[in-house]
């Protein structure tokens, strides 16, 4: 009876029908893998919003904004509401708008004809919401971005590698091979990575050099894989801190990253090492000698490195206070910039 109850052709679509929930997985996860992006990014444009004082402004007609009186500049804006409960004006919406001016692009979310203008109709229309509200803090085109590096470009791991020269031992970093050759922003972050006397990491004789990356690791929520690859980004804001932020304007974006990799032996061209540079040579030595990192006490644990840049147009690059502007989007003071002027 059992033998006829499961006949071969029975396990065949039961085994079909357990590769759909699968699949429906996968896409349920992507999809709340896109939605917690969002609300990231949102969490963090309203924190720069918040960061400083900024009026909201009284939302009146549905063709205000068919005027240029407001900004033809780019800008951070944000989009809140009252009820008849509540006067205290909650966000309902907000963007930096890096690549369409201001007023364009609030009157094209105002319009009652679009799908964002109309949900803002519907709710006042309806008594939802009391009163519609809005804020804007122009922002300059380097700082426009600026934003767009923290918050679209993603984090490159930097390898290390170790060159054995008859009885001399020492380690670089092997940076990307596509940094480009022009003018813009980059950054320079780390994160705590454990078991640095990985056995993976081998010496080379004589010449030879071959890039030794640094430990696999797994974020402790599982997102982050960073295995070392100098050539995949890494999309992890909180595992990765920022310690640098660079502007490339007398100097070429990867001039400007050999600058700082550099190892100790170098001759210097532009002055004393920054101390942005001297925290990468350190690092690199106790990566390798287990003596205590800078941004890790314990002997046990070394610095993974990343950087990450974005090119900016040389006429463009010195408008803006760009330091503030990444520091106010991360909520904390890149550690290596508060001591040297930019």
């Amino acid at each position: 009876v059992l033998d006829s109850a499961f006949q071969e052709g029975d396990m065949d679509t039961g085994l079909e029908d357990i590769q759909v929930p699968k699949s429906r997985a996968l896409q349920i996860q992507a999809e709340l893998s896109e939605l917690t992006q969002k609300r990231e990014t949102m969490q963090t444009t309203i924190r720069i919003l918040e960061s400083v004082q900024l009026n909201w402004e009284h939302f009146q007609t549905w063709t205000e904004f068919s005027r240029l009186h407001l900004s033809n500049k780019l800008a951070i804006f944000g989009v809140g509401y009252n009820t008849r409960w509540r006067e205290d004006i909650r966000y309902h919406y907000a963007e930096i708008s890096s690549q369409v001016p201001l007023g364009k692009r609030l009157r094209e979310y105002f319009n009652p004809e679009k799908p964002e203008g109309r949900v803002i109709m519907t709710k006042v229309q309806k008594m939802n919401w009391k009163s519609v509200y809005y804020k804007f803090l122009d922002i300059t085109i380097s700082e426009a971005r600026c934003l767009e590096l923290h918050m679209e470009v993603d984090w490159i791991p930097v390898s290390q590698s170790q060159v054995m020269s008859s009885s001399k031992v020492s380690f670089h970093y092997l940076l990307p091979g596509h940094i480009p050759k022009t003018h813009g922003l980059y950054a320079i972050g780390y994160g705590t990575l454990s078991a640095c006397n990985n056995p993976a990491h081998t010496s080379l004789q004589a010449d030879e050099e071959d890039s030794c990356s640094l430990p696999q690791c797994e974020g402790e929520n599982g997102s982050e894989q960073c295995d070392g690859g100098a050539e995949q980004g890494v999309r992890t804001w909180s595992t990765v801190t920022y310690c640098y932020l660079g502007i490339a304007e007398d100097r070429t974006i990867q001039q400007c990253l050999f600058q700082h990799f550099q190892g100790s032996g170098k001759h210097y061209a532009y002055g004393e090492p920054s101390s942005v540079t001297r925290f990468l040579q350190e690092n690199c030595r106790s990566a390798r000698t287990g003596q205590d990192s800078e941004c890790s006490k314990d002997s046990q644990q070394c610095c993974a490195i990343y950087v990450k840049f974005i090119e900016v147009e040389l006429d463009f690059l010195s408008a803006g206070s760009l330091v503030e502007c990444l520091e106010t989007a991360v909520g904390y003071s890149l550690k290596f910039n508060n001591k040297e002027t930019l």
